[in-house]
């Protein structure tokens, strides 16, 4: 659970002089923790260590370092000893949370990089991106990562290049204001999907790594037990962003559905919001061009799905899916797969050529939308792209008082 402790800061330039607090999640790595925190003092004076649960002994590693420790009576998994460095991060003043592995996975070295990311805009979650040309890097990471980001384009349209490193920055307050359901390594990727739901930018930061050889390396991931919690995360993280209903806000953005009432207001409220016209044209193109397909009962479904993966409006897309509703472009599709089957026209509408041979009209219409689906989606494309590059230089040309429209 999150725990809402004042009011959320919603601009960048409203959160200004950041402090910063390096946490240093634990669990039964004994034998590295003290030259991770040695090195991370180096580089920066306030480091805290959250000990969950550990059986080894690790912090009375450094027990006389400058660095405070806290602990968990019982392992309470990595998400929650990151929520628990985030609750002293908030009651000591700190406005944001880097966290850093303890098995010198990660270079405490490059924690300078994080400072600088976090200057430049303080509301985002910066992920590093680890240098996957290093020596031993273990195949299961390279498949962990790209089922990892692939998900999390799929849940949310935002691009990563390392959804499950853990050499993290966190703005405090983002952790304190949403809710997490999942406290171990799963965590990690449901705080990246809700935020990115909240309006938080995710962006990557360019790290080097180090994976000890295969006989040295210790890991605490379960294979089966932590696979299949992201696997259940994963799954209700989907249903969710497709659910209808609005995700909770962090960052503030105007954001207006699209409307067929008022296309052109539509158009230039998401032409404000610094969305590319190349982009809200391959909206129209994918609502369109999955909207002809026969995907009966599936169609919203289907493009929430693409437009979430691709990144573009997703409002835009399932709006142009609704053009294509029936009659009319179910028929024509009919019409053009029938003459592709039978080298003439259907002109009978009875009982027999719509109910007992519907299987044979739905071919029809796979067929027929095969053909027509992607000259729906060029003359969508092409429609959009013209239309909103003409109000973006009609605004360009007007002073700033006047209305685009």
């Amino acid at each position: 659970m999150a725990k809402q402790q004042g009011e959320m800061v919603t601009s960048n330039a409203d959160l200004k002089s950041p402090a910063i607090l390096v946490a240093v999640p634990l669990y039964n790595h004994s034998a590295t923790v003290r030259d991770v925190v040695q090195r991370c003092l180096k580089q920066h004076q306030h480091v805290v260590v959250v000990d969950d649960g550990s059986s080894d002994g690790g912090a009375h590693n450094v027990a006389d370092l400058t660095v405070i420790v806290l602990s968990h009576e019982v392992n309470r998994g990595k998400g929650q000893a990151i929520l628990t460095a985030a609750d002293y991060a908030r009651d000591h003043g700190f406005s944001h949370l880097i966290t850093i592995d303890a098995d010198a996975q990660h270079h405490p070295e490059d924690l300078p990089l994080f400072f600088a990311a976090i200057e430049a805009e303080p509301l985002a979650i910066y992920v590093g991106l680890r240098d996957f040309d290093s020596a031993n890097v273990p195949n299961s990471s390279r498949f962990g990562r790209q089922f990892s980001n692939f998900w999390l384009r799929v849940e949310t349209g935002c691009k990563l290049g390392d959804v499950q490193s853990g050499y993290r920055a966190y703005p405090v307050q983002v952790l304190d204001h949403l809710t997490f359901t999942d406290q171990r390594y799963s965590f990690e990727v449901e705080v990246l999907v809700k935020a990115s739901w909240a309006g938080v930018p995710l962006y990557d930061v360019p790290i080097q790594v180090y994976y000890a050889p295969g006989c040295e390396r210790i890991s605490h991931f379960d294979k089966l037990r932590d696979n299949m919690r992201l696997a259940w995360l994963n799954n209700r993280l989907c249903l969710r962003s497709i659910a209808p209903w609005p995700h909770k806000r962090l960052v503030k953005a105007e954001r207006s559905p699209f409307s067929w009432r008022q296309p052109l207001r539509s158009l230039a409220n998401l032409l404000a919001q610094d969305i590319s016209p190349s982009k809200l044209a391959l909206a129209m193109a994918i609502g369109l061009l999955l909207g002809t397909l026969p995907l009966i009962a599936c169609h919203t479904v289907a493009t929430l799905f693409a437009a979430g993966f691709i990144g573009v409006n997703r409002y835009l897309a399932v709006a142009a899916g609704n053009l294509c509703m029936p009659p009319l472009v179910p028929a024509l599709c009919i019409e053009v797969g029938y003459y592709l089957r039978n080298g003439e026209w259907l002109t009978e509408i009875s009982y027999q050529t719509l109910g007992t041979q519907c299987l044979d009209r739905i071919f029809e219409w796979f067929l027929g939308s095969l053909l027509l689906g992607p000259l729906f989606a060029l003359i969508g494309w092409l429609v959009v792209y013209g239309l909103t590059r003409w109000m973006q230089q009609r605004a360009w040309q007007s002073s700033p008082s006047e209305d685009v429209l």
